[in-house]
């Protein structure tokens, strides 16, 4: 059997949630919800939590580039889908790394690693929006507009993310996944 901790092993995982990651927004978009439900969200902050850093920030990097090239969703003109190759690799990354390196549960790494997000995708938006010619927007409006929109996607990423991770944990059925439980 092979080691549940191999790198071939995540990089499987790790494609599987850039699939989900392309796939699911595609549903929402088709009925205009994406960018209230962030769905494409859900698949990256899963693969922090399963698959470690590396596989987590590179998964949260490719999918929104993969989904704008596939599906013309997120669009990368204006720049929205650069924005979330950055917000979505820093979920995977900050979500992983709290939760492999520190002693946090589920929920306080989810509500860290969103807010790390987010803080890139604002500070990014703020330095980007004098280039569009929008001088005269305050700087907390990258940051919150998105949140605020989005405030039903964060409940969901909030109820359903730690009931999956717990489940998977628990499970002795699931040998594929990274989390606590199998690492030493």
């Amino acid at each position: 059997m092979m080691d549940p901790l191999s790198p071939l092993r995540r990089i499987a995982l790790g494609a599987l949630f850039v699939a989900l990651g392309i796939l699911i927004p595609v549903m929402f978009h088709a009925v205009g919800l994406g960018s209230v439900f962030l769905p494409m969200h859900i698949p990256i902050l899963m693969c922090g939590f399963f698959c470690g850093p590396a596989v987590g920030f590179t998964v949260g990097f490719v999918t929104p580039l993969l989904s704008a090239v596939f599906t013309g969703m997120p669009p990368l003109m204006p720049p929205v889908a650069q924005g979330m190759m950055l917000e979505l690799a820093t979920y995977g990354l900050v979500t992983a790394l709290l939760y492999q390196r520190t002693k946090l549960g589920v929920y306080p790494v989810l509500i860290l690693a969103m807010g790390a997000g987010r803080l890139v995708y604002g500070l990014l938006g703020f330095s980007l929006l004098p280039l569009f010619g929008l001088q005269k927007i305050h700087p907390l409006f990258p940051l919150t507009y998105g949140l605020l929109r989005g405030i039903p996607g964060v409940v969901i990423q909030l109820l359903l993310i730690p009931t999956v991770v717990s489940l998977m944990e628990r499970s002795p059925h699931v040998l594929f996944v990274k989390t606590r439980r199998t690492m030493s």
